[in-house]
């Protein structure tokens, strides 16, 4: 069976942020994830993680404004300082909270901009936070994103970021493949899965339309996790969805589709 990791960015945001470890732990979860760690001090997100039996799987690099819209700023090549600092500070955290690997959020198009010079810049950028993600012995993930959610994300498509990655060169860069971004551009996410395993380091979830929990939609869960067991991902499966009514409640997929 699938081991899950509670995005707790999307799940228990009925309380506050360092609420939301317990919480997950209580629903049985063994591991969490989020998008973000930097509004909080490392060592007080790490005192609730042993508190609560939980490892941390993931986390981003930081993304920019966030509030503002913004969503990640790899590659824009005007602020090439600013990513290479939170690179560093990415790192630091990552460190203390034990995350043994962390998404690098590729960004929007910025207008006027030749396309061809924002997919440099993000390659340039990748080299650098691997490079130095390497020293520390961390993973770096890219994750391609739909443009309905997110329009002029500069990452859409599987292929897309394979090709990327093919061109940062890293051996600790890898794919992290969120099967609602993929659904929604895409499609074909059993035989990408298995085409694709040995460069995705990391899985996310929810279904379509919605992004509701797996069952509230139109992806056929029960076969997705058999096949995932099957093809031989070991990691665990990010649960990044919008729960449909509350968290609790909406908790029952794990035992309903996965036995």
């Amino acid at each position: 069976m699938p081991k899950f990791a509670a995005n707790l960015t999307m799940l228990f945001n009925e309380v506050p942020f360092l609420d939301r470890f317990e919480r997950a732990a209580r629903a049985g979860f063994d591991a969490v994830e989020f998008l973000f760690p930097y509004a909080f001090p490392a060592a007080e997100i790490k005192q609730r993680l042993d508190a609560n039996g939980l490892k941390l799987v993931l986390h981003n690099l930081p993304g920019g404004d966030w509030d503002a819209g913004e969503r990640g700023i790899a590659c824009h090549p005007e602020r090439v300082a600013e990513f290479r600092d939170g690179v560093g500070r990415a790192i630091d955290y990552a460190t203390t909270l034990g995350t043994p690997r962390l998404n690098c959020l590729a960004g929007k198009a910025i207008d006027g901009v030749d396309p061809a010079v924002l997919r440099s810049t993000l390659v340039d950028n990748l080299r650098y936070a691997a490079g130095e993600l390497q020293k520390a012995g961390l993973k770096l993930l890219i994750e391609p994103i739909n443009p309905f959610d997110i329009p002029g994300f500069f990452l859409n498509r599987t292929d897309q970021a394979l090709a990327i990655l093919d061109d940062v060169g890293a051996p600790n860069a890898y794919l992290q493949y969120d099967i609602y971004h993929a659904q929604r551009v895409e499609g074909e996410i059993a035989a990408t899965l298995q085409k694709h395993l040995a460069r995705i380091d990391h899985i996310q979830l929810a279904d379509n339309p919605g992004r509701n929990e797996p069952g509230t939609g139109e992806l056929n869960w029960a076969f997705l996790f058999r096949h995932i067991d099957r093809i031989g991902y070991t990691g665990h499966i990010g649960c990044e969805y919008k729960p449909a009514t509350n968290t609790e409640a909406g908790l029952g997929w794990r035992q309903q589709l996965t036995h």
